[in-house]
Protein backbone atom coordinates (compact mmCIF):
# COMPACT_ATOMS: atom_id res chain seq x y z
CA UNK A 1 0.00 0.00 0.00
CA UNK A 2 2.92 1.92 0.43
CA UNK A 3 4.70 1.15 -2.79
CA UNK A 4 3.84 3.52 -4.95
CA UNK A 5 4.73 6.44 -2.25
CA UNK A 6 7.81 4.86 -2.19
CA UNK A 7 8.66 4.29 -6.19
CA UNK A 8 7.76 8.65 -6.19
CA UNK A 9 10.33 9.46 -3.13
CA UNK A 10 13.04 7.15 -4.93
CA UNK A 11 12.39 8.67 -8.18
CA UNK A 12 12.16 12.15 -7.85
CA UNK A 13 15.55 13.44 -7.46
CA UNK A 14 16.21 11.99 -10.95
CA UNK A 15 12.59 13.31 -12.50
CA UNK A 16 14.71 15.59 -14.72
CA UNK A 17 18.18 14.26 -13.95
CA UNK A 18 17.93 10.82 -15.12
CA UNK A 19 20.72 8.55 -14.19
CA UNK A 20 21.07 5.80 -16.63
CA UNK A 21 22.87 2.83 -14.09
CA UNK A 22 21.27 0.86 -10.95
CA UNK A 23 24.50 1.83 -8.87
CA UNK A 24 22.70 4.18 -6.50
CA UNK A 25 20.98 4.81 -3.13
CA UNK A 26 17.26 4.72 -2.87
CA UNK A 27 15.70 7.08 -0.65
CA UNK A 28 18.71 9.38 0.20
CA UNK A 29 18.34 12.36 1.54
CA UNK A 30 17.75 14.84 -1.32
CA UNK A 31 14.54 12.81 -2.10
CA UNK A 32 11.25 13.94 -1.38
CA UNK A 33 7.42 13.32 -2.08
CA UNK A 34 5.31 14.53 -5.09
CA UNK A 35 2.60 14.86 -6.33
CA UNK A 36 2.19 11.21 -7.04
CA UNK A 37 2.40 11.13 -3.13
CA UNK A 38 -0.18 13.37 -2.86
CA UNK A 39 -3.12 12.05 -4.89
CA UNK A 40 -2.13 8.44 -4.16
CA UNK A 41 -2.74 9.18 0.00
CA UNK A 42 -5.98 11.30 -1.60
CA UNK A 43 -7.53 8.39 -2.72
CA UNK A 44 -6.65 5.84 0.08
CA UNK A 45 -8.24 8.74 2.47
CA UNK A 46 -11.83 8.30 -0.69
CA UNK A 47 -11.85 4.88 0.00
CA UNK A 48 -11.70 4.80 3.49
CA UNK A 49 -13.84 8.27 4.25
CA UNK A 50 -16.29 9.40 1.71
CA UNK A 51 -19.78 8.67 2.16
CA UNK A 52 -20.33 7.63 -0.94
CA UNK A 53 -17.48 6.06 -3.68
CA UNK A 54 -18.82 8.52 -6.63
CA UNK A 55 -17.44 10.97 -8.48
CA UNK A 56 -18.50 13.83 -6.58
CA UNK A 57 -16.67 12.45 -3.47
CA UNK A 58 -13.61 11.41 -5.26
CA UNK A 59 -13.55 14.97 -6.86
CA UNK A 60 -13.96 16.42 -3.23
CA UNK A 61 -10.97 14.38 -1.61
CA UNK A 62 -8.47 14.94 -4.45
CA UNK A 63 -8.91 18.33 -4.62
CA UNK A 64 -8.88 18.81 -0.37
CA UNK A 65 -5.64 16.78 -0.46
CA UNK A 66 -3.86 18.71 -3.13
CA UNK A 67 -4.54 22.08 -2.12
CA UNK A 68 -3.37 21.52 1.31
CA UNK A 69 0.34 20.21 -0.80
CA UNK A 70 0.68 22.64 -3.41
CA UNK A 71 4.20 23.21 -5.22
CA UNK A 72 3.54 19.19 -5.76
CA UNK A 73 4.98 19.17 -9.65
CA UNK A 74 1.22 19.03 -10.57
CA UNK A 75 0.57 19.60 -14.57
CA UNK A 76 -0.83 22.89 -15.43
CA UNK A 77 -4.11 21.55 -16.60
CA UNK A 78 -4.68 19.25 -13.62
CA UNK A 79 -3.59 22.45 -11.53
CA UNK A 80 -6.49 24.26 -13.14
CA UNK A 81 -8.89 21.56 -12.25
CA UNK A 82 -7.61 21.85 -8.42
CA UNK A 83 -8.59 25.71 -8.31
CA UNK A 84 -11.45 25.78 -10.85
CA UNK A 85 -15.25 27.14 -9.43
CA UNK A 86 -16.34 24.22 -11.38
CA UNK A 87 -14.09 21.40 -12.06
CA UNK A 88 -14.58 18.95 -14.93
CA UNK A 89 -12.79 16.22 -16.78
CA UNK A 90 -10.21 17.49 -19.20
CA UNK A 91 -9.25 14.94 -21.58
CA UNK A 92 -6.20 14.10 -20.41
CA UNK A 93 -4.22 10.50 -21.42
CA UNK A 94 -1.35 12.11 -19.20
CA UNK A 95 -0.01 8.78 -16.76
CA UNK A 96 -1.12 10.98 -13.48
CA UNK A 97 -3.66 8.61 -13.89
CA UNK A 98 -1.81 5.40 -13.49
CA UNK A 99 0.48 6.64 -10.57
CA UNK A 100 -2.64 7.28 -8.46
CA UNK A 101 -4.46 4.29 -8.74
CA UNK A 102 -3.60 1.74 -6.46
CA UNK A 103 -5.11 1.45 -3.73
CA UNK A 104 -8.49 1.08 -5.31
CA UNK A 105 -7.15 -2.92 -6.22
CA UNK A 106 -6.69 -3.01 -2.04
CA UNK A 107 -10.34 -2.67 -1.61
CA UNK A 108 -11.98 -3.93 -4.95
CA UNK A 109 -13.85 -7.46 -4.13
CA UNK A 110 -13.85 -8.55 -7.57
CA UNK A 111 -12.40 -7.16 -11.29
CA UNK A 112 -16.03 -5.58 -12.00
CA UNK A 113 -15.93 -3.68 -9.15
CA UNK A 114 -12.46 -2.46 -9.51
CA UNK A 115 -12.78 -1.55 -13.03
CA UNK A 116 -15.72 0.67 -11.46
CA UNK A 117 -14.01 2.32 -8.88
CA UNK A 118 -11.07 2.92 -11.06
CA UNK A 119 -13.49 4.18 -13.31
CA UNK A 120 -14.74 6.66 -10.93
CA UNK A 121 -11.25 8.28 -9.37
CA UNK A 122 -10.05 8.21 -13.02
CA UNK A 123 -12.32 9.84 -14.83
CA UNK A 124 -13.01 13.04 -13.36
CA UNK A 125 -9.85 14.00 -14.53
CA UNK A 126 -8.23 11.67 -16.80
CA UNK A 127 -11.33 10.95 -18.78
CA UNK A 128 -9.41 10.08 -22.17
CA UNK A 129 -9.07 6.70 -23.46
CA UNK A 130 -5.50 6.38 -23.09
CA UNK A 131 -5.74 7.86 -19.73
CA UNK A 132 -8.68 5.53 -18.30
CA UNK A 133 -6.58 2.68 -19.98
CA UNK A 134 -3.48 3.39 -18.09
CA UNK A 135 -5.37 3.24 -14.76
CA UNK A 136 -7.32 0.53 -15.44
CA UNK A 137 -4.54 -1.75 -16.13
CA UNK A 138 -2.09 -1.07 -13.41
CA UNK A 139 -4.95 -1.65 -10.59
CA UNK A 140 -5.68 -4.97 -12.74
CA UNK A 141 -1.89 -6.03 -12.38
CA UNK A 142 -2.00 -4.91 -8.75
CA UNK A 143 -4.72 -6.47 -8.06
CA UNK A 144 -3.58 -9.42 -9.77
CA UNK A 145 -0.44 -9.75 -7.94
CA UNK A 146 -2.66 -9.46 -4.67
CA UNK A 147 -4.48 -12.69 -5.89
CA UNK A 148 -1.88 -14.74 -6.56
CA UNK A 149 -1.53 -14.89 -10.27
CA UNK A 150 2.66 -15.54 -11.22
CA UNK A 151 4.50 -12.96 -13.48
CA UNK A 152 3.73 -15.20 -16.29
CA UNK A 153 -0.18 -14.31 -15.63
CA UNK A 154 0.25 -11.00 -15.53
CA UNK A 155 2.67 -10.61 -18.39
CA UNK A 156 0.14 -11.98 -20.56
CA UNK A 157 -2.86 -9.79 -19.54
CA UNK A 158 -0.03 -6.75 -19.80
CA UNK A 159 1.00 -7.64 -23.23
CA UNK A 160 -2.80 -7.89 -24.32
CA UNK A 161 -3.32 -4.09 -23.50
CA UNK A 162 0.04 -3.05 -24.70
CA UNK A 163 1.65 -5.76 -27.18
CA UNK A 164 4.67 -3.45 -27.35
CA UNK A 165 6.13 -4.92 -24.19
CA UNK A 166 7.30 -8.00 -25.76
CA UNK A 167 9.27 -6.05 -27.90
CA UNK A 168 11.05 -3.94 -25.31
CA UNK A 169 14.85 -4.56 -24.16
CA UNK A 170 15.95 -3.26 -21.09
CA UNK A 171 19.19 -1.94 -22.17
CA UNK A 172 18.06 -0.28 -25.53
CA UNK A 173 15.20 1.09 -22.72
CA UNK A 174 18.34 2.69 -20.63
CA UNK A 175 19.80 3.81 -24.03
CA UNK A 176 16.95 5.39 -25.70
CA UNK A 177 13.80 5.63 -23.40
CA UNK A 178 12.68 9.58 -23.55
CA UNK A 179 11.03 11.60 -20.93
CA UNK A 180 7.03 10.98 -21.50
CA UNK A 181 4.13 11.77 -19.91
CA UNK A 182 1.50 10.28 -21.34
CA UNK A 183 -0.09 6.99 -20.36
CA UNK A 184 1.06 5.01 -23.64
CA UNK A 185 4.82 5.82 -23.60
CA UNK A 186 5.15 5.37 -19.87
CA UNK A 187 2.33 3.18 -18.01
CA UNK A 188 4.14 -0.36 -20.67
CA UNK A 189 7.69 0.49 -20.05
CA UNK A 190 6.70 0.89 -15.98
CA UNK A 191 5.05 -2.24 -16.31
CA UNK A 192 7.70 -4.06 -18.32
CA UNK A 193 10.35 -2.94 -15.55
CA UNK A 194 7.89 -4.57 -13.11
CA UNK A 195 8.21 -7.84 -14.95
CA UNK A 196 12.08 -8.03 -15.23
CA UNK A 197 12.80 -7.09 -11.62
CA UNK A 198 14.34 -9.39 -9.41
CA UNK A 199 12.93 -7.90 -5.89
CA UNK A 200 10.77 -4.78 -4.62
CA UNK A 201 13.97 -3.01 -4.40
CA UNK A 202 15.42 -3.93 -7.70
CA UNK A 203 11.96 -2.80 -9.69
CA UNK A 204 12.61 0.52 -8.00
CA UNK A 205 16.23 0.92 -9.40
CA UNK A 206 15.41 -1.07 -12.49
CA UNK A 207 12.51 1.56 -13.70
CA UNK A 208 14.80 4.38 -12.64
CA UNK A 209 17.40 3.56 -14.43
CA UNK A 210 15.62 3.78 -17.69
CA UNK A 211 15.01 7.51 -17.05
CA UNK A 212 12.22 9.44 -18.68
CA UNK A 213 9.60 10.30 -15.76
CA UNK A 214 10.97 8.33 -13.22
CA UNK A 215 9.14 9.25 -10.20
CA UNK A 216 6.18 8.29 -11.85
CA UNK A 217 7.10 5.62 -13.69
CA UNK A 218 8.87 3.88 -10.57
CA UNK A 219 5.44 4.94 -8.25
CA UNK A 220 3.56 2.79 -10.63
CA UNK A 221 6.06 -0.45 -10.89
CA UNK A 222 6.86 -0.39 -7.36
CA UNK A 223 2.83 -0.11 -6.55
CA UNK A 224 2.88 -3.51 -8.48
CA UNK A 225 5.68 -4.91 -7.27
CA UNK A 226 4.93 -4.09 -3.33
CA UNK A 227 1.18 -6.13 -4.45
CA UNK A 228 3.69 -8.93 -5.95
CA UNK A 229 6.93 -9.02 -3.80
CA UNK A 230 5.86 -7.27 -0.47
CA UNK A 231 8.21 -4.57 1.00
CA UNK A 232 9.98 -4.98 4.25
CA UNK A 233 9.20 -3.11 7.47
CA UNK A 234 12.18 -1.22 7.16
CA UNK A 235 11.70 0.15 3.47
CA UNK A 236 7.84 1.24 4.57
CA UNK A 237 9.24 2.62 7.36
CA UNK A 238 12.08 4.07 5.53
CA UNK A 239 9.57 5.85 2.80
CA UNK A 240 7.06 7.18 5.64
CA UNK A 241 9.66 9.30 7.10
CA UNK A 242 9.49 11.62 4.27
CA UNK A 243 5.72 12.32 4.77
CA UNK A 244 4.01 14.26 7.27
CA UNK A 245 2.03 13.31 10.27
CA UNK A 246 -1.34 13.51 8.32
CA UNK A 247 -0.05 11.52 5.33
CA UNK A 248 1.59 8.85 7.70
CA UNK A 249 -2.14 8.71 9.52
CA UNK A 250 -3.63 7.70 6.18
CA UNK A 251 -1.25 5.00 4.97
CA UNK A 252 -1.48 3.17 8.85
CA UNK A 253 -5.22 3.09 8.41
CA UNK A 254 -5.85 2.13 5.09
CA UNK A 255 -2.88 -0.30 5.94
CA UNK A 256 -5.35 -1.61 8.50
CA UNK A 257 -8.16 -0.76 5.78
CA UNK A 258 -7.23 -2.28 2.84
Amino acid sequence: MIGAIYGDIAGSKYEFHNIRTKEFELLDKNCYFTDDTVCTIAFMDFLMNAKERNEEEATKYLRKWTRNYPNKGYGEHFYSWIYSDNPAPYGSYGNGSAMRISSVAYVAKSLDELKNLSDVVTKITHNAREGMKGALVVATCIYMSLHGKNKEEIKEYACNQYPEIKSFDYETLRRTYKFSEKCQESVPQAIYCFLISKDFKDCAKTTISIGGDCDTTAAISCAIAEAYYGISKEDEEKAKSFLTPEMVKIVDEFKEYG
